[in-house]
This record gives C-alpha cells, structure tokens and sequence, in this order.
C-alpha cells in the first residue's frame, strides 16, 4: 500500500509499505477513504517528540471502510464505514470505566512506533486497529466524513478542554491559538453556555474565523490581550482560560490572562521540561491547572448528535482537500500555514 511515512526532521516520504494483516483476534483492517494532518503531527515532524521509528505510518486522524476482521471482533463487520479516535482504547480497564480512554491500560496511539513497537499511523491506503470493537465507531448516519474525522480528534478534544475549564453561562473565558483545535474549542464553549469568549492569536484570518464561530478576536501583535480581557472584568482577568497552542509562549499568556482562582485548561501537546509558570506564582495565584490528552473515544458518541444537528458548520475549518500522494506538500503547507491553511485533509 502507499502511506506517508517519517524519515527524520521535517522529512515525509509519499512511499509504498507493506500492507497490514490481522495479528490478534481483535483487529480490524480498515481501509482510509479520508485521513488528516493534526497540529500534534507537528512535534515529531520537527522532532520536538524524539523517539519515532524512521519509517513510520504518520497520522491519527481517518474514517474509512472496515475490510477484514478478527475472529474475536463481535460488534463490527466488513464493509461497515466507521471512525476512530486517535488511540484504541479496550472498553474495560479502570480508566475505560471512568472514561479516561486515552489512558487505557492496552491502549495504543496511532502512528508511533518507537524500537519497533507501536502502531502505524492512519495517513495510508489501510490502517489496522486493534482493539476494534471499542475503538471504532460505525459513521452515524447525517455525518460526512469530514465531520467524523473532526469527531474522532479535535472536536472532542475542543469540547474537553471547554469541560475542563468548567466553562459555564456568565462567565469570561479566553482562548489562546486559533488553529483548528482553537475552533473547536470555542464550540465547545459556546455549547456549554459561554457567551463573552475572547480568541487570541496573530493571524488576521484565523481571527476571523474564530469571530464566525462566535469569538471576540484579538490580535496579540495589535493589543495587549491581558489589558483587554481585564478591562471586561473589572481588573480580575478571564474565569479560565483554554490554552491549545501547546508552547511555553502561550502557557505563559493563560497564566497572565487567568483571573486569581480561575482554571487554565491545557490541550496543546506540550514538550518543554518545565512549566511557564513557577510553584510560588500557582500557589499566589490559586492557579487550577488542567492538562493532558483528550479521551476522544468517549467523546465521540455524546458529540455526534450535536454533529447530525448541523449546528455549527464544522467543515468551515478544512482549508485544503488534498490527495495521500501530495502529503510531503501538505505538511509544508501545514507547518507554514501557507496559503491561509487551517486543516488539511488527505484521500488515498
């Protein structure tokens, strides 16, 4: 089959691997119809994560067609059209139960391999997903592909990070990045109830598209985002702020933005040693401080009937549509954001 594969920093190759089979009795071989490039490809891509196997099936993001399965696969069948979280994740180990998915105990991340162990990615003609039955999802009926790959990743990680901050009607929250996540990050808050949602960054179009989704943009290289949140709150600063950028940069912006007592909420995929902030300023601060990864499996069955609604046009935020075998390109085109880019998707 051909996928896209990791080579080293910055190197994507468009090349063919060996097709996967089933190795365990509950695999499921999936073939891609849509896969995507996420923000957090973007730290193995640079290196920012060291460890990923040369050679590497990238990718986490992919719906498609269920082509073979494992004699121990109950719930699924071929040529049922289904979608995946990020992670497989089994259904019955203790974080399973509390709906921690993405801490399951026999869970895998798609698309790392590191000493040959691991599992390949969805950015391919064909993906195989252990644990299938309670990782996969067949495609609710009045969702595109496009919206079930945003369901399986980065609208359940918005609607967790908005969950996180306890957003809630009355209150004035702050987002800081408006890439994709950032999007659905304010959908989330907008669904629970947030009115007043400042979205900060420094690119004009990704402002705009936050102001659509319901956001009072601010350009950090224009204003000081702190003066003008403080300004709307009486000096105190945000109820909490949902951080998804993932850099010290902006970890450092959610602290200063964050009222005293308030919650910053973390999504963005950190690799810096330390935190932005030190023991003594939490502690003078009453800093709450939530971070880690989205549990997409047990998001994506309560988001979907949000997702049939047709509420929030969801689709708005894929910027380019492109095939597998122009992936090197698209991931230039994603790290650079060139060409106005916010979210690629692939087709094999």
């Amino acid at each position: 089959m051909q996928a896209l594969t990791f080579h080293g920093k910055e190197v994507i190759h468009y090349e063919s691997v060996p097709d996967p089979g089933i190795l365990t009795p509950s695999d499921a071989i999936v073939k891609v119809s849509l896969c995507a490039i996420c923000g957090s490809d973007m730290h193995p891509y640079h290196e920012r994560e060291k460890g990923l196997d040369h050679g590497t099936v990238m990718g986490h993001e992919f719906v498609g067609e269920i082509v073979d399965i494992g004699s121990g696969v109950l719930n699924l069948r071929k040529g049922l059209q289904v979608f995946s979280p990020f992670t497989t994740n089994c259904g019955q180990c203790f974080y399973c139960r509390k709906g921690l998915t993405c801490r399951c105990v026999h869970g895998a991340l798609f698309g790392w391999r590191s000493d040959g162990s691991g599992l390949q990615g969805g950015q391919a003609e064909f993906v195989r997903v252990p644990l299938a039955d309670s990782t996969l999802l067949p495609l609710p009926d009045g969702v595109s592909q496009e919206e079930a790959l945003l369901l399986g990743d980065i609208l359940s990680t918005g609607f967790f990070c908005a969950e996180q901050a306890e957003v809630a009607a009355g209150g004035v929250y702050a987002v800081v990045g408006c890439g994709p996540v950032g999007m659905m990050t304010l959908v989330g808050a907008r669904e629970l109830g947030a009115e007043q949602i400042y979205a900060i960054d420094s690119v004009p179009d990704r402002l705009e598209m936050a102001e659509s989704f319901g956001a009072i943009p601010l350009n950090f290289k224009e204003q000081d985002p702190v003066a003008v949140v403080r300004e709307a709150t009486d000096g105190r600063g945000a109820e909490a702020v949902m951080e998804v950028v993932g850099s010290p940069a902006a970890a450092r912006s959610a602290v200063n933005l964050m009222r005293p007592g308030g919650i910053i909420s973390t999504v963005g995929v950190h690799t810096a040693e330390h935190l932005a902030f030190s023991p003594v300023e939490a502690y003078d601060k009453n800093i709450t401080y939530k971070i880690g990864r989205c549990p997409a499996r047990h998001y994506m069955e309560k988001l979907a009937p949000l997702v049939q609604s047709g509420k929030h046009d969801l689709s708005a935020i894929v910027s380019h549509r492109m095939s597998l075998s122009e992936g090197a390109q698209a991931y230039r085109i994603f790290d650079q954001k060139s060409d106005g880019c916010m979210k690629v998707v692939l087709r094999p």
